[in-house]
């Protein structure tokens, strides 16, 4: 049974996000209390007191019961639309919640019809108002603004209301009833609006760190460029100025074209080793650098992070697979997880080099394909004949070895 929860757990919910985890934990919470409240102010009261009936009024309870679990399936049926309405995701139809709002008026029409003839005592049929009322309201605040929802079920509080005072015209009463109907109407704002505005805000700081991400790779292609264009530029200049200078010399038959086209290809090849060596740079990542930035990036996000890195002496080529390795597995830590405990370990074993990233958060695995990827990492690992290994382990964690291996020289500076 555990094996099976952790399996539903891996597939359903560890590999949803941070967002798409609290939506449906709200869609849940949502489900649930548009049953609860049926069963708990509406079905248990009227059944506990069938024994005081009349047939009539029993006629009218059931029908009660028959309409509200109609609503609750109404309800049901239409929560994920209203909710994809309120984010704006799709278009809900008019006439959608026109179903809803005629069994409203049903059930509290025969709520009514039951406290008139007496077929229940005022506080339980003041419950069973209350439970048609927010099975209704906590979808329909959802779909439309709040001034317009408030004025709307401000108005039906006060049709209620005086509805149910007519038969017993009582002070009390009238403070009870208005205090059900204020009730309902709130739970339904703080239910259904309010956790649907937590859900927006959610949503919107998830594309925001999408579009941040999305400027910092912008950003770097544009260093990137600049870099490519401070090299290449002036002696791409000086190229064609000296290509223009010896095609002239040539016509003239002068012997100097041929030094300045020798001067052009030393030039050419010169600008041939800056680019190599910007490309080098630009896809190096500095090891030690990579796990102190991990380290910070991760504490300033609320994680817990250990390193521990045995660095010096390793081959530039080695530092700058791994530093990749640490970059992107400290990246969908924050992305795919939620970790509360990270640790990193870099050791040279036996002839090489071994870096664990290891968290507490499923499932913190970097997306497949690409370059920034699992298949990515593998490709630069294997240019230094290095391996990947990544999966889950018990007690809920994910685990990520890499490892390199390394020429005796190295080893014995190492050790």
């Amino acid at each position: 049974m555990v094996g099976r929860i952790r399996g539903w757990q891996q597939r359903h919910w560890g590999r949803r996000s941070k967002a798409e985890r609290v939506e449906l934990q709200s869609l849940i919470t949502w489900y649930t209390s548009i049953w609860v409240f049926p069963l708990c102010w509406l079905l248990l009261p009227l059944v506990g007191g069938l024994h005081r009936r009349s047939v009539a009024a029993m006629v009218l309870a059931g029908l009660l019961v028959a309409v509200n679990l109609l609503q609750c399936a109404a309800a049901c049926r239409l929560m994920r639309p209203a909710l994809d309405h309120y984010l704006g995701r799709a278009a809900l139809r008019p006439a959608a919640q026109r179903g809803a709002a005629v069994l409203l008026g049903l059930a509290v029409a025969l709520t009514a019809a039951l406290h008139a003839v007496g077929g229940t005592d005022p506080s339980t049929a003041r419950l069973a108002l209350g439970a048609v009322l927010t099975t209704f309201g906590m979808l329909y605040a959802l779909t439309v603004p709040m001034r317009r929802f408030l004025a709307r079920f401000g108005s039906l509080s006060v049709l209620i209301t005086t509805v149910f005072a007519v038969p017993r015209p009582t002070g009390l009463g009238v403070v009870a009833t208005g205090t059900v109907t204020a009730f309902a109407t709130g739970f339904s704002l703080i239910t259904g609006r309010c956790g649907a505005w937590t859900l927006s805000v959610l949503w919107e700081a998830e594309r925001a760190r999408e579009i941040e991400a999305r400027l910092a790779v912008a950003e770097e292609r544009l260093r990137f460029g600049r870099d490519l264009h401070d090299v290449l530029g002036r002696n791409l200049s000086v190229i064609s100025l000296k290509s223009e200078l010896a095609a002239q010399l040539a016509r003239r038959g002068r012997p100097e074209a041929v030094e300045q086209m020798i001067e052009v290809q030393r030039i050419a090849q010169e600008s041939q080793r800056e680019v190599r060596a910007v490309v080098r740079g630009y896809r190096e990542a500095d090891l030690a650098a990579e796990l102190a930035g991990a380290q910070g990036v991760l504490t300033a996000a609320g994680i817990d992070c250990e390193v521990s890195a045995e660095t010096a002496g390793l081959p530039g080529e080695v530092q700058s697979a791994l530093g990749w390795v640490v970059r992107e597995a400290t990246t969908n830590v924050l992305r795919h997880g939620d970790a509360g405990r990270c640790t990193l370990c870099l050791r040279v074993l036996e002839g090489r080099v071994v870096l664990t990233v290891e968290n507490d958060g499923l499932p913190g695995t970097p997306h497949g394909g690409g370059g920034s990827g699992l298949a990515g990492l593998r490709e630069r690992l294997a240019a230094v004949g290095g391996t990947l290994e990544a999966g889950a382990v018990p007690e809920s964690r994910f685990r990520l070895v890499a490892e390199v291996p390394l020429t005796q020289e190295v080893s014995e500076v190492t050790s």
